[in-house]
């Protein structure tokens, strides 16, 4: 098989092609990034998704970033809240605020919605944290607010059992397990506490209003979430960091599973996270290894999850080998296309692993390609920020 005979030109009918090559309509299409911060896959995605809401009925967007901040963007864009310099500046984590792409895609979506009475919504899928983790004031506190009669404990000893937010978001405590508050007793009540409230929302689930219930369950599970990952924060033994890593991606797959609930969307998150196999990374003397959100999202979905990975050729001053994927990717006569991956495993051969220069680029796994629906693959020197 050539391996022109795999990739078309990534334009609209090339997007509509593949869905239709799909053995079922996925109700989630990841689109991963294997590398953050490239301005060209950026806008890509967005012309991929402006197919993909007129042509193929998509009403749903998701993005790596806090989801409790994402919020503030899904407010934006339909209701028109907030100015758009502070909508960027509030509503997304990571630094993805400052992105041109994903300024362009919340005006994007804001101004259709403007047109259209069925709305566009916008999703964070990341919990609160970084390596660190923010406190869960604001997720128990909120759905407090929503929740109607005896509550499990009062506003003023959930006040104290918070204590200050700076206790929990410590940067110390990534370094330092003892300086972390997720064992202390007061941490250890609080796990109780939102146990207590996610069994009440379930009793009150049917006098909400479908938006209130939707961000209840959003600050139940983001709660709970960020409680057990403050747990093995001050954890001292070896599996903390694996640990952690796992929980990270089980509280994306949450997410994710929710959005799948309204039907499909676009999902854009680093190809590490929605790939189907586990995770690897090295970390000092250890290599952690925990499945991704993308695994955890098919093995509840399953053929309804599809994954799309990008790669670059070259990007900054670090060129492809000819005799790996990307390498061989490069000879296609598109700058920009997408890549039937099933049949790009079958048409290469022995294809050796790229070794980037640059450390925060994960090339193509040529061994993995066949866990892969797709390849967005951009080639002609792709700018790095």
């Amino acid at each position: 098989m050539d391996i022109k005979d795999t990739a078309r030109p990534l334009d609209g009918p090339g997007v509509s092609a593949f869905l239709r090559s799909l053995p079922a309509e996925p109700l989630l299409l990841g689109l991963g990034e294997a590398r953050h911060f490239v301005g060209e896959l950026g806008e890509a995605r967005n012309e991929i998704f402006r197919h993909l809401v007129e042509q193929e009925g998509y009403r749903s967007f998701a993005i790596e970033s806090d989801c409790l901040m994402g919020l503030v963007v899904d407010d934006h864009i339909t209701t028109g809240a907030g100015a758009l310099d502070d909508v960027m500046e509030r509503g997304f984590s990571h630094g993805f605020g400052a992105s041109p792409a994903n300024r362009e895609l919340v005006r994007w979506m804001r101004a259709y919605n403007e047109e259209h009475d069925e709305k566009l919504r916008f999703f964070g899928i990341d919990g609160p944290l970084e390596y660190w983790a923010a406190s869960p004031r604001q997720a128990l506190t909120a759905l407090c607010d929503l929740l109607d009669g005896p509550l499990p404990c009062s506003r003023e000893t959930l006040d104290t059992l918070l204590g200050p937010d700076d206790r929990w978001a410590s940067e110390a405590a990534v370094r330092d397990p003892s300086r972390s508050i997720g064992r202390s007793g007061e941490a250890r009540r609080l796990r109780l506490i939102a146990d207590d409230l996610v069994a009440l929302l379930d009793t009150q689930a049917p006098g909400l209003s479908a938006q209130d219930r939707e961000r209840a369950e959003l600050y139940g599970r983001t709660a709970v979430g960020l409680l057990r990952y403050h747990h093995w924060m001050a954890d001292a033994s070896p599996a903390r960091w694996t640990r952690l890593s796992a929980l990270r991606d089980a509280m994306m797959a949450a997410n994710l599973r929710a959005v799948a609930g309204r039907g499909p969307a676009l999902v854009f998150a680093h190809n590490v996270h929605l790939q189907r196999y586990k995770s690897r990374m090295p970390f000092g003397d250890q290599v952690l290894e925990w499945w991704s959100a993308g695994a955890i999202a098919e093995a509840h979905l399953g053929g309804r999850y599809a994954f799309l990975a990008s790669a670059f050729g070259t990007a900054g001053d670090d060129a492809p080998p000819p005799d790996t994927v990307e390498g061989l990717l490069s000879a296609l006569p598109w700058d920009r296309c997408l890549v039937d991956a099933r049949r790009l495993a079958e048409a290469v051969t022995e294809p050796v692993p790229r070794v980037s220069r640059d450390f925060a680029y994960f090339p193509l796994d040529p061994a993995r390609l066949d866990t892969i629906d797709g390849v967005v693959f951009l080639d002609q020197a792709v700018r790095l920020g």
